[in-house]
C-alpha cells in the first residue's frame, strides 16, 4: 500500500474545497447582507435560513467578522501551508434582481460581502457549476467584475466561451505552475442555455450528451497540451453528478479516467452534498465529489442519513516531478451555528467508515490519521 506522505522539498501542496455557498443566509449574517427576497415555493427571505440554523444550534451572531463561517477551518488550512487553494464558488456575487427563470433555488451574496471569501486566499475560484447564473448574465458579468476587483481570480465562466475555457495559472516557489481549469456538466443541474459561446457569457459546459466521456475529455486535454510547460500540474475542477448519493455512474467514471489519460493531475469533482469516492487512477487523484463546505442548509430535513454537517479539507500532496499523488489527508470539520468546527473524534470515525466504504471498490482505503485527520491509502 502506498501512504500519505508528508509535505517536503519536491512536493505541491494543494488544498481542495468543495461547494461555497456564501449567499442566502451566509450573505445575511455579514456585515453587508443584501435584499433577503427568495422566489422559493416555501422560503421567501433568506433570513429564515438563518432561524432554521438558529433552531438547531442556537443563536447566530449577525452580524458577524468576515473570517467567522470558516471557523477552525482557517488555521487547519494554514497549518497545511498550501502552494495553491481551489475552491468552487457556488453563488452569484451581484445585486441584480433578475432571479433565472425555471429555478426553485437561487444563490446571491453582495459583492460588498467577498472579503468573506477572500478570507480562506483562494487562489482559484471554480465557477461553473448550476448556480454562478441565478441572476442571468447581468448577475453573472456583475460576479465576473466583483471578483475581479477583490483580485480574486477564477475559471470556467466568462463573457465568452474564450475566457470561460481559459485556465486559472497559479505560479510555484521554484517554478513550475498548478493549472486550474473549470467546467461542468448537465448532470449537476447546469441548464443547457448557460453554456459560454463565442458571441454568448456563460459557463464551460462539457457536454457528455452529444458524445462519448472520451472525445469531450480529448476536447478539454487537448486545450491542456498547448499551454502546460515542463513543471506543470493541471487540476480539473468538474461540477458534476446528482447532489446525493454514494453510486458514481459509470459514464463519469469513464470521464474522469479520460481526463487523466489525457494529462490532467487531478481530478477535483464537486455537487454532491456530502463526500463521495475517492479514487487513485494511474496515481493521480479523483475526487469524485468533494461535498459541501460553507452554505446555509443547517437545519433543513430529509437527508439525515447522510449528515451533511461533516465537511471535508482536502489536503493534497503531488510529486513536483511528475504530478503523482504523494499523499491525500481529509481535516473533518463541522458546521453548527453557520460556523466550521474541528470535528470530534467520534464524527471523524463516523466520517472514516463511510468514505472508506464506498471509496474501497475504486481500490482505495480511508484510515484514520493524526489529529482527526483521514488518510487514503491505495494499490
Amino acid at each position: 500500500m502506498n501512504r500519505p506522505a508528508d509535505t517536503t522539498t519536491g512536493r505541491i501542496r494543494l488544498f481542495l474545497g468543495g461547494d461555497v455557498m456564501l449567499g442566502r443566509g451566509v450573505d445575511q449574517i455579514l456585515p453587508h447582507p443584501g435584499d433577503p427576497e427568495l422566489r422559493e415555493p416555501y422560503m421567501r427571505s433568506a433570513l429564515s435560513y438563518v432561524e432554521l440554523a438558529e433552531a438547531v444550534g442556537g443563536p447566530v451572531p449577525r452580524p458577524c467578522g468576515f473570517s467567522r463561517p470558516w471557523g477552525d477551518a482557517l488555521p487547519m488550512i494554514g497549518d497545511f501551508g498550501p502552494d495553491a487553494r481551489v475552491v468552487n464558488l457556488e453563488t452569484s456575487v451581484t445585486r441584480s434582481d433578475d432571479f433565472a427563470p425555471g429555478k426553485t433555488v437561487h444563490y446571491r451574496m453582495n459583492p460588498a460581502n467577498l472579503p468573506c471569501l477572500a478570507a480562506v486566499r483562494p487562489d482559484v475560484c471554480a465557477l461553473a457549476n448550476n448556480h454562478v447564473l441565478d441572476f442571468g448574465r447581468r448577475g453573472l458579468a456583475e460576479t465576473l467584475d466583483a471578483l475581479a476587483a477583490a483580485g480574486l481570480r477564477s475559471a470556467g465562466a466568462g463573457r465568452d466561451a474564450e475566457e470561460a475555457r481559459r485556465p486559472v495559472a497559479v505560479p510555484l516557489r521554484g517554478g513550475g505552475r498548478v493549472l486550474v481549469l473549470s467546467f461542468g456538466t448537465e448532470s449537476s443541474g447546469i441548464p443547457p442555455d448557460w453554456a459560454a459561446t463565442a458571441d454568448r457569457a456563460g459557463v464551460d459546459l462539457a457536454d457528455l450528451a452529444a458524445g462519448t466521456p472520451d472525445a469531450e475529455a480529448a476536447r478539454i486535454t487537448d486545450r491542456v497540451r498547448r499551454i502546460r510547460r515542463p513543471g506543470d500540474v493541471v487540476v480539473a475542477s468538474v461540477h458534476w453528478g446528482s447532489n446525493w448519493g454514494y453510486d458514481v455512474p459509470p459514464g463519469l467514471v469513464r470521464f474522469a479516467h479520460a481526463l487523466v489519460d489525457g494529462g490532467v493531475d487531478v481530478v477535483h469533482g464537486h455537487s454532491s452534498h456530502h463526500p463521495r469516492p475517492v479514487e487513485v487512477y494511474r496515481d493521480r487523484l479523483v475526487l469524485y465529489g468533494c461535498g459541501d463546505l460553507i452554505d446555509d442548509y443547517e437545519g433543513i430535513t430529509g437527508y439525515e442519513e447522510y449528515r451533511d454537517e461533516l465537511r471535508l479539507l482536502y489536503l493534497v500532496s503531488l510529486e513536483a516531478a511528475s504530478g503523482r499523488l504523494a499523499g491525500l489527508r481529509m481535516a473533518p470539520v463541522r458546521t453548527r451555528r453557520m460556523r466550521l468546527h474541528r470535528a470530534p473524534d467520534e464524527d471523524a470515525a463516523w466520517l472514516r467508515a463511510v468514505l472508506d466504504g464506498v471509496s474501497r471498490p475504486f481500490g482505495t482505503r480511508i484510515g484514520l490519521g493524526p489529529e482527526g485527520t483521514l488518510v487514503a491509502e491505495w494499490t
